[in-house]
């Protein structure tokens, strides 16, 4: 018999989350379940009961006085029918938040829990289980067991999802990886590995049938490995000081051996068992076991010296034996990090040296918002960049130094900047603030052509360059309302306007066709992209542009949140980015898409800044990123070759000059080779 407190008890009135009135109607029925072997009317007042047991991730005091009371009546009911109850009770123990147990209610409630081990492997053990919920119940009697893997209980994803969440143990980092779970009919990694002998848990234990049901087989060939780990695990009756690796290998064994259907359990099982291997962690680049990322401050965790078997954002790398996995788009990858003022590979290689711009963080707060490249023929190129102050800064790309005393640009935060090439040689550079302004500098003497002007709601959000045929370089600016306008520099004039639709912009760029003659690209706050012709006089009227192909983009199901120009050897392409990390490349001869494109990543998802840039020797690469993110890929499209670069600097917006790639951040801005030097 378990201690319990009685229920009609006063002390129960002190008790947050349930009452004993609840309890004793469940309990009721959950007896009477138990003698006709029927009824399901306790499944319900169970589930209403379990949000009392447990708000938020916490669980109440009163759930110490009433699982004791409940755990005996489940452990009375058929194996069959209590399965349900032991994956809720399961995820109560695994909670965020389990308060210190009220004064005399300690010892009842451990017997309850030794009693829902037994009375759960039970259950375990029963025939009919569907194979997700089986993993479920597995992982539940790992808590009862008192293991702490039993967290992995909040991260396993349900059916049809493929995601997992990951932390890193190191550093903090979140990782999700999209499209983890595969089924291999062999396995990608090698069996996790137990210290031996593993010490049986002290005091008996109910986990020997458990061993005895997993047979030879189970998983098919390749397996056996892991069968032989999880066997020795149950054997020792699942001690906390097991590595959780070993444990989720049993878990994905039994659901192979005892999940409904067979075949549906063994596909499961597989998929399950990706979890015994290992990720490394974009921002430590340290390998870590995928067991100690699934759970908070696990207990003795420590980085790997395990490169092969390793989940990367290019997948899994090779198992034991194979070959290095190719990258996302059929070539290695290369994974650089920030040490200091130099760039430097996984493991030491030199690469290149980070310049850091001098002098150039504008303000203490806000860093660097927006950047652009100044290209003057036959003389040095020039980065203009801008953030919450309101000024604008301007460094020769060749040796970061300053060229001019910062310019006094805006009473309000710069958000966007372009260069302005006009035809008589002349290059200028636009600015746009926050509270709408536009101003114009002469960046060759650091002065003002004009003033900031012009109070539009919103503020510029993109602003670009555009030429049309009759040999005009207009500045083009869109607002988050939906205003595109078209100015003429040297009067200021607006001599036209784009999006008809208004829709409101968040991300503009102009894209060559012709040697005099630009098209304007923007996504949209919904996600959709536009392309207009600056030439035509009326918006409504298309022109020369084509719009992309919808098929494609839903095909795709891909939403534009960020696009650029990306320069190849014979024409200048669009790229799109959306939230997921994805960029594709588009013919806007066609509107429709160039190639496979960038797959999505964990590293790089959210707010997308892309850049591009052509290489010595006619090689185009783009490199992309995650705003108030730390990490990049660079992509050579035509090779299909990706690098992965982590910073120690927040990223906020990019550029590209020549074989440098320019990173706006939160303290300033920087340059970092793109080819190795």
């Amino acid at each position: 018999m378990i201690s319990k407190l009685p229920l009609h008890d006063p002390r129960w009135r002190d008790l947050e989350g349930v009452t004993a009135d609840e309890v004793g109607a469940l309990l009721e029925q959950m007896a009477s379940t138990t003698v006709t072997g029927t009824g399901e009317e306790w499944r319900q007042t169970w589930t209403h009961l379990t949000a009392g047991l447990m708000d938020d991730g916490v669980v109440s005091d009163g759930a110490y006085a009433a699982l004791p009371h409940l755990v005996e009546a489940a452990a009375a009911l058929p194996p069959g029918q209590s399965v349900d109850f032991w994956v809720d009770l399961g995820f109560i123990m695994t909670a965020d938040y389990m308060p210190p147990a009220p004064a005399g209610l300690e010892a009842g409630f451990g017997a309850a829990l030794s009693l829902a081990e037994r009375a759960a492997i039970r259950s375990l053990l029963a025939a009919g289980t569907p194979a997700q919920t089986y993993a479920h119940l597995a992982l539940s009697c790992v808590a009862f067991a008192g293991h702490p893997i039993a967290g992995a209980l909040q991260q396993l994803p349900h059916a049809q999802e493929d995601e997992l969440q990951l932390s890193c143990p190191g550093c903090g980092s979140d990782t999700e990886i999209p499209e983890f779970f595969v089924n291999p009919v062999r396995p990608p990694l090698e069996a996790p590995g137990l210290s031996a002998p593993a010490h049986a848990r002290p005091g008996g234990h109910p986990w020997g049938e458990v061993a005895a049901a997993l047979g030879e087989g189970a998983l098919g060939e390749g397996w056996e490995p892991f069968l032989r780990v999880a066997r020795e695990v149950a054997v020792a009756g699942v001690p906390p000081e097991t590595p959780g690796a070993a444990v989720l290998c049993l878990v994905a064994c039994l659901v192979a051996v005892k999940g409904a259907p067979q075949r549906a359990g063994r596909e499961r099982a597989r998929e399950l068992m990706s979890l015994t291997g290992y990720f490394r962690c974009w921002d430590c680049e340290r390998t870590w076991t995928i067991a100690d990322g699934l759970v908070e401050s696990p207990d003795g965790a420590r980085p790997q010296n395990h490169l092969l078997g390793a989940w990367t954002d290019s997948g899994w790398s090779a198992a034991p034996g194979e070959s290095a996995a190719a990258g996302p788009t059929g070539a290695a990858a290369t994974r650089l990090r920030q040490d200091g003022t130099e760039l430097v590979a996984a493991d030491g290689t030199p690469w290149g040296r980070i310049s850091v711009f001098c002098n150039s963080a504008p303000g203490s707060s806000g860093g660097v918002n927006s950047l652009a490249v100044v290209s003057r023929p036959g003389r040095p190129t020039l980065v203009a960049g801008a953030g919450a102050t309101g000024m604008v800064y301007l460094w020769d790309v060749a040796d970061a130094r300053l060229v001019h005393d910062p310019l006094q640009a805006h009473p309000d935060p710069v958000r966007s900047m372009t260069a302005l090439p006009l035809s008589d040689g002349r290059v200028l550079l636009a600015s746009g603030g926050d509270t709408g302004t536009v101003a114009l500098w002469n960046p060759a003497v650091g002065q003002p052509v004009r003033a900031p002007a012009g109070e539009w709601l919103g503020g510029v959000s993109g602003m670009c360059c555009a030429t049309v045929p009759d040999g005009r370089t207009l500045l083009v600016t869109a607002t988050p309302r939906g205003a595109v306008r078209l100015w003429e520099p040297d009067t200021g004039e607006c001599v036209g306007r784009l999006n008809p639709y208004g829709s409101p912009i968040q991300s503009i760029v102009a894209v060559p066709i012709s040697a005099n003659h630009t098209l304007i690209a923007a996504s949209d706050t919904a996600g959709r992209l536009h392309v207009w012709d600056p030439a035509v006089d009326d918006p409504w009227e298309a022109g020369a542009a084509v719009q992309l192909s919808a098929r494609a983009l839903a095909a795709a199901d891909h939403r534009v949140v960020a696009v650029a120009a990306v320069p190849t050897p014979d024409r200048t392409v669009l790229a799109t980015g959306d939230n997921q990390g994805v960029v594709m490349l588009w013919d806007l001869a066609t509107g429709t898409p160039i190639g496979e494109g960038l797959p999505a990543s964990t590293g790089t998802g959210g707010l997308p800044v892309i850049a591009a840039t052509t290489l010595p020797g006619g090689r185009t690469v783009l490199a992309t990123g995650t705003r108030q993110g730390h990490r990049l890929r660079v992509w050579e499209p035509e090779a299909g070759a990706v690098r992965y670069i982590a910073l120690d600097v927040v990223i906020t917006c990019l550029a590209a000059a020549g074989p440098d790639l320019i990173v706006g951040h939160d303290r300033g801005v920087l340059s970092l080779p793109l080819t190795p030097r």
